[in-house]
């Protein structure tokens, strides 16, 4: 059965009628002023449509795109849809060495695009963000609207918040919260590791609760200084504050089963890392949604109305020689 989307459109095809009227009252006005024996001999003879058939194909043309911009479709009734998915929470270190210029632009910020690309290689997953430093927040729950997410880490904001330190214990405790009971769970953290040697009371926490941890490790050995409205950062003795890379932290994913991998500019590590945390997440969660299954139909009449546009524009009179 054919349906419209949007059948309200059809009210503009009445804005049709006064063309018609307009081109049938040219062409009386033409018959009133000459006979028909004068009007076929100063009437320029041509190759191509009349100018009478152009301007109804013209006119055609516009109708046909009325009829498109309705949206007629074929309905074919609703469909149950059942998909699988997995829950990735993803945590971003937010303290003061995350702004270090050793990476470009800072390490945050790539951070960021690291994410915007994990996303892309994230299918059937729904994904939660933290920000953490000395505390840990929420910046979005477990969500599958991904442009929603990407506009959210895009623009998560530090203000009012106490940037020094890097607690991932209680990124840890957070990223627990958000799962609940599940029994499985996967956290990816975007850090420059912090300043611990070691991390034996996360690694604790994270076996208790099955958190398995997946750690990016942001930065360089040489390190970076941290650029402030203020200039650069600088200690109490007023030496520059130079930071760098902890790599320490690999311990933490390696001994919750999780992976640890270095920044890259190269976008397959994303891919890497997508693959690495499905192969151990796989049919957590199932959802059943319906959908209706229709077939669109719009493009036949918007295909006549491009052939007549076109017909009506190129058929254009050629005098005799």
């Amino acid at each position: 059965m054919i349906e419209f989307e949007h059948l309200n459109y059809l009210w503009g095809a009445l804005l049709l009628l006064p063309l018609f009227y307009f081109l049938k009252r040219n062409k009386n006005a033409l018959e009133m002023i000459f006979s028909a024996e004068v009007l076929q001999k100063i009437r320029v003879k041509n190759r191509g449509l009349s100018k009478k058939m152009r301007n109804i194909m013209m006119i055609l043309s516009l109708f046909f795109m009325i009829v498109a911009l309705t949206r007629p479709y074929i309905n074919n009734g609703e469909v149950k849809v059942k998909s699988s998915f997995i829950n990735l929470v993803v945590g971003f270190d937010i303290s003061n060495s995350m702004f270090a210029n050793d990476i470009y632009p800072n390490r945050l910020a790539f951070a960021k695009q690291k994410f915007d690309a994990l996303l892309k290689n994230l299918k059937n997953a729904k994904v939660g963000v933290l920000a953490f430093s000395s505390r840990a927040f929420l910046v979005a729950p477990l969500s599958e609207d991904y442009n929603s997410l990407e506009f959210l880490v895009k623009n998560m904001g530090m203000d009012n918040i106490s940037l020094r330190g890097t607690d991932i214990l209680s990124a840890l405790e957070a990223a627990q919260n958000l799962y609940g009971n599940e029994e499985k769970k996967a956290f990816l953290i975007f850090t420059d590791g912090g300043d611990k040697k070691r991390f034996d009371k996360e690694i604790a926490y994270a076996k208790a609760h099955h958190i398995v941890v997946f750690i990016y490790n942001i930065g360089t050995e040489k390190g970076g200084v941290i650029k402030t409205p203020q200039g650069v950062l600088k200690d109490k003795n007023g030496n520059i504050v130079v930071v760098k890379i902890n790599k320490n932290i690999e311990s933490l994913a390696l001994q919750t089963g999780g992976a640890y991998l270095r920044d890259s500019l190269s976008s397959h590590d994303m891919t890497t890392l997508s693959d690495a945390i499905k192969s151990q997440f796989k049919a957590i969660g199932t959802k059943e949604t319906e959908i209706v299954d229709k077939k669109e139909l719009f493009y036949y009449p918007l295909g006549v109305a491009i052939l007549l546009f076109f017909l009506s524009i190129f058929s254009i009179n050629r005098r005799r020689r």
